[in-house]
């Protein structure tokens, strides 16, 4: 009897535990009872989810380049970028952006994965009548959704067998996996080792232990992610310039980025780039065998987020790959006007 009344206590408190401290909420989704309201315009995907988004730039009808650009880490479809509208009539741009699952006003997706978050770019396309070829530009974090990586958008496209829709890419400071098997372990354990410290617990407890997650990143005993606490150390001097300039103007729309609930868009969106991928970011072939378009990846010599030497590495293995880096910048050079046109031109060159 009082060995069934452990066992029956221990998996009470296992249960209590379970509830309480590892289990996330439900989110808040958007135009649900009691959920935040559905502002933007919004297109329902086959499996039943609805994606926001936002156009800009010239008409599809009369856009000679279609540009999908992906939001990164924290942020969302109304985050502001530099681009004129004199350079968007120059070019003949249509530029659309989007809600990544469970950020903003975009449902969640509690299967999200990197072939997911692919399959969402491509049908995003059709659903908006893009035509049989657009550009994709992806911003960090959100390089592993089309772009994953310094290179996964293209090995996903070659995948889903839709490589031929893509006319070109843009890696922006893109997101890397520490644990992707094509990595020297010597490389990527310094690279890791650049990390501040609570950084690093928090990137091995995402790859290691998943399910922990939510506890870890609101217990008050260690720091979890410097960047959702505000620390400044993350970012380069030039970096903290350009965040002096933005908070003078934040984007408007902001607001609404953590709206649906954190488990659902940051903490999900860590668990998939820091889980294990079923294939190496080397195993891509070059999707443009014939030069009828081309791949960017831009990196910033001072980002202290994403380590220069791991791109660097990709790049070197994939010399198909153009690899740009630009001297005194940082994670934020997206926010530049001039190297954001320089990132858009090259992106549009013809070969």
């Amino acid at each position: 009897m009082i060995t069934q009344i452990a066992v029956a206590t221990t998996v009470g408190l296992l249960g209590w535990a379970y509830l309480a401290l590892l289990k996330p909420p439900p989110p808040k989704v958007c135009g649900s009872p009691g959920g935040p309201p559905v502002i933007s315009p919004r297109v329902q995907l086959n499996d039943g989810r609805y994606v926001a988004y936002k156009e800009s730039g010239v008409s599809k009808e009369k856009a000679k380049h279609k540009i999908i650009i992906i939001h990164g880490f924290d942020s969302s479809k109304d985050l502001m970028l530099p681009i004129s509208q004199d350079l968007m009539q120059e070019l003949e741009i249509y530029v659309l952006q989007y809600d990544r699952a469970g950020y903003g006003e975009s449902d969640p997706h509690p299967k999200r994965s990197v072939k997911s978050e692919a399959f969402d770019v491509e049908e995003l396309a059709d659903k908006l009548q893009l035509g049989p070829k657009f550009y994709v530009v992806g911003l960090s974090m959100g390089a592993y959704s089309i772009p994953g990586n310094a290179t996964f958008s293209v090995l996903l496209f070659n995948e889903l067998n839709v490589q031929r829709r893509l006319a070109g890419v843009a890696l922006v400071v893109p997101f890397v996996n520490y644990w992707w098997s094509c990595y020297p372990a010597k490389l990527s354990n310094e690279a890791l080792g650049k990390m501040l410290a609570q950084d690093q617990r928090t990137f091995r407890i995402v790859h290691y232990a998943p399910w922990l997650v939510h506890w870890w990143m609101n217990q008050k005993w260690f720091h979890s992610l410097s960047m959702m606490e505000g620390n400044m150390a993350i970012f380069c001097p030039p970096d903290q310039e350009m965040l002096k300039q933005l908070s003078s103007a934040p984007s408007p729309g902001q607001e609404k980025v953590r709206q649906q609930g954190e488990f659902e868009c940051l903490y999900r969106d860590l668990i998939v780039g820091f889980g294990n991928w079923d294939f190496a970011p080397t195993d891509i072939k070059n999707p443009f065998p014939d030069n009828e378009g081309s791949v960017h990846l831009w990196q910033g010599h001072d980002d202290r987020i994403i380590p220069r030497e791991l791109n660097c590495y990709l790049a070197e293995k994939l010399p198909w790959i153009q690899y740009h880096e630009v001297p005194n910048a940082g994670h934020l050079i997206i926010h530049n006007a001039s190297y954001c046109e320089t990132i858009l031109r090259k992106l549009l060159e013809k070969q």
